[in-house]
């Protein structure tokens, strides 16, 4: 069939399903209510076929590149014949293919002719799903009753009417009414999508649409299968590490990973990581498996479409009862947050067979959500705090890493809060936002820099919840050949009376006064290659920026910079250069 398939007809068919999920990506940045999800970005858009494969997508923060599908294939395995145009479909529940519990998807089925023949659906980070804690991250979670209201497939819209039942008894066990009407978005979203694949309908014939998709599908597998096959046959293994599960002081993660690629084809197995811990720090299949593919996607032509071809020739090995593959009733919430040393085992196993194409480590999560009351409004309020946890990213052969970028799980997705809005949305006094000297790791190529945040609280009743990874010291961001490791993260909070509040990693901060000053240190990502390599005219424009030190420069790269004029001194950096 696919012989007989005109191959700029497929590429047209391709950008016009890609274009579709980016209209309905539009559609949500006009239309939720939370800064989650209008300024951070924090959702994906796709289309799918009847059986639940990845048409198309746009994934406006990576590690939902791939939490669509596996979701949409129970939606239709649950409902089997019982789906019906105009039908709109809920699902957050991790133990049936979803990846967070905060993470709601929103499922429309297509149909063309009277049968069902495409899914329109978008997922997006809500700011509360109820559960135990507000705004869904419950380091105390030991269950995931806890943790947030499960949704399994659940119609709110059948036959396009309201089932104003189902619709009261969710939103009843949910805090905030924002949510509400981010997922009333969410379903106006997959409108967009529906109306514009009828009008893609008028365009392609059912057998000449058919035909397009198994070609595209074919396409992007057989340009992963040329990726894959450009790799050394070999095992390869990456080892790394979390840090604290929330209840054990001192605990810690290992994630094993042996990546095995023989011929065209690639196993990833992750068999001897750690077993589940009690706590929230574990990861749903589904989180571990979108971890995995985007930081794989970051290692191949990014010109592939992405379709279900992706996956053809790649096969993931985690056994259930792992921290990557929790059993229910586990929680999970801290899931998507294990992208960072998943990642980090990717990399490094990697480094034996593509060193030139491979990063040095990405700074860790350190997030923080701060719950309370807005004095201003007399109303709730909540966030997760994006400006500050944004640090860099690892360096690679022949470019420095980006600065404030963020997690490599929200890499190029997720969007800094703008200072104004952070300050209408939230009960907060902006001090200082600014990168972080001293923050990147040293290399030929240095990694991405960290930034400094500092605001004071001005909210009452405040709640903080740390779920991070990142201030343990063996969690900086790793150099590699010869690079150096980005900063460690810190956080601290300082009360009004003097008070210094570190919190742990994982740590439920409850009853921070009014007038306390936040700050946060979102360290940078780590270096690639010698320090001594890096053009010295670069080192020294990084201490005219202020974002390395004279003692920096000196120590880590064998620059002489005169601390009074900012001037090199060249003999004495040639001295000590030579001297190494």
């Amino acid at each position: 069939m696919n012989g007989k398939v005109d191959p700029i007809q497929a590429s047209v068919l391709h950008r016009r399903l890609k274009s579709i999920t980016e209209e309905m990506g539009s559609t949500l940045l006009r239309t939720t209510r939370s800064p989650i999800l209008n300024e951070a970005r924090d959702f994906v858009t796709g289309l799918y076929d009847a059986r639940g494969r990845m048409l198309e997508q746009t994934e406006y923060i990576p590690v939902l590149a791939f939490a669509l599908q596996p979701a949409c294939e129970q939606v239709i395995a649950h409902f089997g014949d019982d789906i019906h145009e105009g039908d709109v479909i809920l699902h957050n529940d991790v133990f049936s293919g979803g990846n967070q519990n905060n993470d709601v998807a929103v499922f429309r089925p297509i149909f063309r002719g009277g049968r069902l023949f495409a899914w329109a659906a978008c997922k997006g980070h809500q700011a509360d799903i109820g559960g135990a804690q507000a705004g869904g991250y419950n380091p105390e979670a030991r269950e995931v009753w806890q943790e947030a209201l499960r949704i399994p497939p659940l119609k709110v819209h059948e036959r396009g009417r309201l089932r104003r039942d189902v619709w009261r008894m969710v939103f009843a066990n949910i805090r905030y009414p924002i949510v509400e009407e981010d997922i009333k978005a969410q379903i106006g979203a997959t409108r967009i999508g529906e109306r514009a694949m009828h009008e893609l309908f008028e365009r392609f014939d059912e057998a000449t649409f058919d035909a397009c998709i198994d070609y595209l599908f074919a396409a992007s597998e057989r340009m992963v299968r040329h990726e894959i096959a450009a790799i050394p046959d070999g095992d390869y293994e990456g080892e790394s590490w979390a840090f604290y599960d929330g209840v054990r002081d001192g605990s810690k993660m290992r994630i094993a990973l042996t990546v095995r690629v023989a011929g065209d084809e690639i196993v990833f197995d992750f068999s001897g990581s750690s077993p589940q811990t009690p706590g929230f720090v574990n990861a749903p299949y589904s989180a571990t498996a979108s971890a995995l593919l985007l930081t794989f996607l970051m290692l191949i032509d990014p010109q592939v479409p992405h379709n279900a071809g992706i996956l053809r020739p790649i096969r993931i090995v985690n056994p259930e009862g792992s921290f990557l593959n929790a059993r229910f009733p586990a929680a999970t919430t801290f899931g998507n947050s294990i992208t960072g040393p998943t990642s980090d085992a990717i990399f490094r196993a990697f480094a034996q067979a593509l060193p030139k194409m491979v990063t040095a480590g990405w700074n860790r999560m350190m997030g923080f959500t701060i719950t309370g009351r807005d004095p201003r409004r007399d109303r709730p309020y909540v966030d997760i705090l994006f400006l500050a946890l944004k640090g860099g990213s690892g360096a690679t052969f022949g470019a420095d890493g980006y600065d404030h970028i963020g997690l490599i799980n929200c890499a190029g997705g997720i969007l800094a809060q703008d200072y104004e809005m952070f300050e209408l949305h939230d009960p907060h006094r902006l001090l200082r936002h600014e990168y972080a000297t001293d923050s990147a790791g040293a290399g030929c190529w240095r990694g991405g820099l960290g930034v400094e945040t500092e605001f004071v609280i001005d909210g009452e009743d405040v709640t903080g919840i740390a779920f991070g990874d990142g201030i343990d010291e063996r969690a900086r961001a790793f150099g590699l050949f010869g690079g150096r490791p980005g900063s460690v993260n810190r956080l601290e909070i300082v009360q009004p009376d003097g008070t210094l509040r570190r919190p742990k990693s994982k740590e439920i901060l409850r009853g921070i006064p009014r007038g306390s000053v936040y700050r946060q240190h979102a360290g940078g990502g780590g270096g690639y290659g010698d320090p001594r390599e890096r053009p010295v005219q670069k080192v020294v424009d990084d201490v005219l920026d202020g974002v390395l030190s004279v003692e920096a420069a000196y120590a880590d790269y064998g620059v002489v910079v005169d601390p009074a004029t900012g001037t090199l001194d060249e003999a004495a950096t040639a001295g000590l250069r030579s001297r190494r």
